[in-house]
């Protein structure tokens, strides 16, 4: 090659390559040497850094508890409790927009199984076939995956059940979890009372779903009506038939005011995630790489 020759475009990317943290990490269907999909990676710290979300499962009750962000003063809450049928409600961590694309679909199949059936739809299988969509995207070069995660709460001919599904196509059924921004403070203290869940009535759980959830507000704010949502799915008091309602301002305060909340400790989040300003930003600070 001459010296007066300008290097190539070729060479350019080269050196960009050696500068910039990972090449395996530009499509989603291309393992890193470690075996890993860091897009998918990617994805699942979307669901970190969004405002926390829990639910416990009671004998005949699960209680979902969602912190609604406000993106400023002027604006609105944003919702995380979405109603898919009259006996399953999901939690929403990570971006808004994805998780009304799942819940769209999630509320079409529960319709057309009771159309054609005449019955409700089990969550299990829903939850399986939602969590199949979460992994073509994985496998699919032309689709990111989905940035959310999302805690499915129902009460079933089976009985009450609460499921967690990931951007990787996993899912779980837990007795309690907590998902997003500081949930290890949650984590901790669903898993020091989960094995009084079964005994305790409906009011006790809630207070324990708003107790778990006061350790997720960030800095040194408290938890109030506002930024807090319960969704109950279970037995109707007749026990012949399920109800599902969302709690919301005014219906929460009445439990807020007779539970002693904490003020969150800096030490509450073990998670090292920072929440985003909004569900739709991405954090200010770069992916992790394959180094970190």
């Amino acid at each position: 090659k001459k010296k007066d020759q300008p290097p190539l475009l070729h060479d350019y990317l080269l050196i960009e390559r050696k500068m910039f943290r990972s090449v395996y990490d530009q499509d989603v269907t291309v393992f890193s040497p470690q075996g890993r999909l860091l897009q998918v990676e990617y994805a699942q710290e979307a669901v970190k850094q969004g405002s926390a979300s829990l639910g416990l499962v009671g004998s005949k009750h699960v209680i979902l508890a969602a912190l609604k962000r406000q993106p400023n003063e002027l604006s609105s809450h944003q919702k995380k409790l979405l109603k898919i049928d009259d006996h399953i409600v999901v939690a929403v961590a990570g971006l808004n927009a994805d998780a009304r694309t799942l819940a769209k679909q999630m509320r079409t199949s529960c319709l057309n199984h009771k159309y054609v059936f005449g019955a409700p739809l089990q969550a299990a299988r829903l939850v399986t076939d939602i969590a199949d969509k979460y992994q073509r995207c994985t496998q699919m070069y032309v689709r990111r995956p989905y940035g959310v995660g999302l805690l499915v709460a129902a009460y079933d001919a089976t009985g009450p059940h609460l499921y967690e599904t990931c951007p990787t196509g996993a899912f779980f059924e837990y007795h309690a979890m907590a998902i997003g921004a500081r949930s290890q403070s949650a984590k901790t203290y669903l898993e020091s009372h989960f094995q009084s869940f079964p005994n305790l009535s409906l009011d006790e759980l809630i207070k324990h779903a708003l107790k778990a959830l006061a350790g997720c507000v960030a800095g040194d704010k408290q938890l109030d009506a506002a930024s807090a949502s319960i969704a109950i799915v279970g037995l109707s008091d007749d026990q012949k038939s399920t109800v599902c309602k969302i709690l919301e301002d005014d219906d929460i305060q009445p439990y807020l005011d007779v539970i002693d909340i904490q003020p969150p400790t800096a030490a509450a989040d073990q998670s090292g995630a920072v929440p985003m300003d909004t569900e739709e930003e991405t954090a200010t600070q770069p992916p992790p790489t394959e180094d970190q």
